[in-house]
């Protein structure tokens, strides 16, 4: 075999990875290498896939005292002793259930805790890091020894490169992560999202599995190729392949009878019997096909879902033992304290599973129904402003059922003076239930070739005019931050914004959803629904309505009591 071989049981390997002739490496720009990466070009040879990873490590920029081969030498002794690797107790910031084999020998099987227990003495700071064993095994294929692996692999934990995302190592990184990954599967992967719905009361529980789909359950041939392309793109490729595996595994299954209890288990299953559909060059192409937002938007997303979580309190991983209130990061609608005169508790977990994973966490809160309140305008407004965001539902005389999802605080009108101007982002959108369940996302985010160049759009609209100016984004979508981001929060400037919201003394207009749009009254009995055949032909409901009852719903922070 190879100098990289004294960890491999080469009986559990695919031949082929020995079957082709050493290659050389010599393209150092980052454009060649992403193809080369893409492309497979060192997955076919052991040898050549060991010094690119040696290489591509390397270049990793780290803290200036980084733990080498030299130090792994002088402490494992120390920290491991004479006892036998394989009932070595790891620390708590690993998954003790999730070490993978990986075609390892038994000498490479016990390499993997040895190195985690020497990680662990010499980063104090991790502490919730479930892909490490998964990360180290992997690396022990491509690395003469031990000591050369541990070294790499305290590279990938010691950058310090603030735009080069890696590997999470608090529970805050982990579980914003998987709020992201929510976040990217409500926008790319909605067929897959609506079947999640479908078959788990908590689908942000689902979404939570995503690293273990990769770092845990997916076959070596198979994260071999994604490490490839992680190693010199970054973090994202982490979500590109997980989505895919998404679409995948809504393609397979959808119509066939779930195989065990939990679409959690299911999904496992899957990705670990993943060749029995799909190869890994087939599932990296469909990785790449999915047009997802910039490095730099899932940042700023993943900051959102960050400090979400820092002012819920939820920075490190609750034991069993903990108060019952953050036991779970990932809650649903309560059922037991919900009351609406138009939805049911199903029917509101279905809109919860819609909105940002940020917001996700927090339980429904009545602030406004025509029942109680009346339908004045006014008292409207008065009982909503002060609450970001917002949920409107609606239910007309003809039993039918709308609403939108609104980001943004309804005191933001005022800015307008006593024109009626737009303001809100582009994470809003509006929704059908009755007769049937649609969402209609922000027309722009589908459809960016709308997006027109030209000056600002202008603050006054007339009352019977309820469609979406497309004019508040530039006409170049790479010059531009997601839509799904809300500007405030960042100090964006005003072209991110989606004017999706607009309203007065007068009326309300909220609008964009796959062009359909809603016009209330003032005195909120009776509105109108406006609508673009070019993309979607089912109005949210009848062109002209009148209202039942009307319910604003606010978002409660229980996280903190």
């Amino acid at each position: 075999m190879d100098e990289y071989s004294c960890f491999v049981d080469w009986d559990k390997m695919d031949v082929t990875v020995q079957s082709q002739d050493a290659k050389d490496l010599t393209c150092t720009e980052f454009q060649e290498l992403k193809q080369l990466a893409r492309q497979g070009y060192w997955a076919k040879n052991h040898c050549l896939r060991a010094k690119v990873y040696h290489k591509l490590i390397s270049n990793i920029p780290c803290r200036t005292v980084t733990p080498d081969a030299n130090v792994y030498r002088d402490i494992v002794v120390k920290i491991v002793g004479k006892r036998n690797s394989n009932s070595l107790p790891l620390p708590e910031f690993v998954d003790d259930s999730l070490v993978p084999t990986y075609c390892l020998n038994a000498e490479g099987i016990g390499a993997v805790r040895k190195i985690i227990l020497c990680i662990a003495n010499q980063f104090p700071d991790i502490s919730f890091c479930p892909a490490l064993p998964s990360v180290i095994a992997l690396l022990l294929h491509y690395s003469k020894d031990e000591a050369e692996c541990f070294e790499q692999v305290c590279r990938i934990l010691a950058c310090n490169d603030p735009s080069k995302r890696l590997i999470d190592q608090t529970f805050l990184a982990f579980e914003s992560s998987c709020m992201t990954f929510g976040d990217l599967v409500n926008k790319y992967c909605q067929a897959a999202h609506k079947l999640m719905v479908a078959v788990s009361e908590d689908v942000l529980e689902v979404y939570s599995d995503w690293q273990r789909w990769l770092f845990g359950e997916l076959p070596m041939v198979y994260i071999a190729r994604v490490f490839d392309v992680f190693l010199v793109e970054g973090y994202k490729v982490l979500y590109r392949v997980a989505l895919a595996i998404l679409k995948f595994f809504h393609k397979v299954r959808a119509g066939q009878p779930m195989e065990s209890d939990s679409v959690q288990q299911d999904i496992r299953a899957f990705v670990r019997d993943i060749a029995k559909s799909v190869s890994p060059e087939r599932l990296l192409e469909k990785a790449f096909a999915i047009r997802l937002f910039s490095r730099k938007e899932i940042q700023l997303l993943q900051m959102a879902n960050e400090k979400a979580l820092q002012q819920k309190g939820i920075t490190v991983k609750q034991k069993s033992v903990a108060s019952p209130k953050r036991q779970n990061v990932h809650l649903a609608v309560h059922a037991e304290n919900f009351k609406s005169e138009i939805v049911s508790v199903k029917e509101m977990r279905d809109i919860w599973s819609w909105i940002p994973e940020r917001f996700a966490l927090c339980q429904p809160l009545l602030l406004f129904t025509t029942l109680e309140h009346g339908c004045s305008l006014s008292r409207f407004y008065s009982h909503s402003e002060g609450h970001e965001p917002t949920l409107l539902l609606i239910k007309t005389t003809a039993k039918e059922v709308c609403g939108a999802y609104l980001s943004t605080d309804w005191s933001e009108r005022r800015r307008g003076g006593n024109k009626l101007s737009f303001f809100g982002t582009g994470e809003c959108f509006v929704f059908r239930l009755q007769p049937e369940v649609e969402r209609y996302e922000w027309v722009i985010i589908k459809h960016p070739e709308l997006a027109t160049s030209g000056s600002e759009p202008e603050n006054h609209v007339s009352p019977a005019s309820s469609t979406l100016s497309s004019r508040s984004l530039p006409s170049d979508p790479s010059d531009r931050l997601s839509p799904f981001l809300s500007a405030r929060h960042f100090n964006l400037p005003s072209k991110t914004a989606s004017m999706f919201m607009a309203g007065s003394s007068e009326c309300i207009i909220i609008g964009g959803g796959d062009g359909q749009a809603l016009y209330l009254d003032a005195d909120l009995n009776h509105g109108r629904t406006s609508h673009c055949n070019t993309f979607n032909n089912q109005p949210l409901c009848s062109e002209s309505f009148q209202i039942s009852v009307l319910e604003v719903w606010g978002f409660r922070d229980t996280m903190n009591g």
